[in-house]
């Protein structure tokens, strides 16, 4: 049983007659005739009683009439729904995002999105970079939103494009003695004690990363405690115990108070330019490279990536992805 036939079908309930029915529809008569035939054939039943040059429509034929209307209603309502789906006027958009990033950055992108496609829902789960760049790669998101870079072994699945930036702050709290200070050189980063994110959190691999450069091994550092939340890490240091990297996004109400206070890192000696050290992490948006992306997704990606072209005063190149 066919969509055609069925509509065959209908056009001849409706007219009760085989030609009318074919002018309906714009095919010949006798592939009217052909399409009913096929399905009382098929389906062992008489659909329509021919008495003399008039037809009359049988039990059979009133139950399919019944059920063929269903049908087709239904695919009607289909068609509607993937056409409203490639208009934006429905669907969902799937996002991972670091915890940091989801919190502070990205609520003020998907109010921006709503406005623009109320009928798209938008789910977002939290995690660590680690978690959604894999869950990127499974299909659980569309798109994963971290700081800091993508995990060697995902890069080949993956592809990113840096959406916006963050400065990672090195923190301590009142009762710390850099608090009165504010300024210290490298080398004296290996003298306090230190609260510290898990090792798939994309902050504390930029931080890591940091260190490295500078010629400190992280492992070197006084370790006192790992936790798996920035919140946790802010709300221990505000306390009193040690240092911490933290993202700016998530420092304003306690600098303001001076609850915390961001400590400047000087680069010495001098031919390194005595200057301040500036951590800067990149905002990257993934994807797979292969899996099929919806139009929602695509729109949301070009929400992200033209503001962050026209941050940087480059042309809008949003539009190819």
């Amino acid at each position: 049983m066919t969509l055609e036939q069925l509509r065959i079908f209908l056009a001849v309930v409706k007219h009760r007659h085989f030609t009318r029915a074919a002018e309906e529809l714009y095919i010949t008569q006798p592939a009217v005739s052909a399409a009913i035939n096929t399905l009382e054939k098929e389906y062992g039943v008489k659909l329509f009683h021919r008495i003399g040059r008039h037809i009359e429509i049988t039990e059979a034929g009133k139950f399919l009439e019944l059920e063929a209307q269903k049908i087709l209603d239904q695919v009607i309502l289909t068609e509607r729904g993937l056409r409203e789906l490639n208009n934006l006027k429905r669907g969902e958009v799937r996002l991972g995002s670091s915890l940091t990033i989801g919190n502070y950055w990205l609520p003020n992108w998907i109010s921006q999105f709503k406005q623009k496609h109320p009928g798209i829902a938008v789910t977002c789960t939290l995690g660590n970079a680690e978690e959604i760049g894999e869950g990127t790669v499974s299909g659980r998101f569309d798109l994963g939103l971290v700081t800091g870079s993508v995990k060697a072994s995902l890069q080949s699945t993956l592809k990113q494009d840096e959406v916006g930036s963050d400065r990672i702050q090195i923190v301590v709290g009142r009762s710390h003695p850099w608090y009165k200070r504010g300024t210290i050189v490298v080398d004296e980063l290996r003298e306090t004690s230190w609260v510290m994110r898990e090792s798939g959190s994309g902050v504390q691999q930029v931080f890591e990363d940091m260190l490295r450069h500078l010629g400190i091994e992280p492992s070197k550092l006084q370790v006192e405690l790992i936790l798996n939340s920035s919140e946790m890490v802010k709300s221990v240091v505000e306390g009193g115990l040690g240092a911490a990297a933290v993202s700016e996004l998530m420092l304003q109400k306690e600098l303001k108070l001076g609850t915390l206070r961001a400590i400047k890192v000087l680069h010495l000696p001098a031919e390194r330019g005595n200057r301040v050290l500036d951590i800067i992490q990149p905002v990257l948006m993934v994807w797979h490279r292969e899996r099929f992306q919806s139009r929602a997704a695509i729109a949301f990606q070009e929400l992200l990536l033209r503001d962050n072209h026209q941050r940087r005063g480059e042309p809008d190149t949003s539009a190819a992805c």
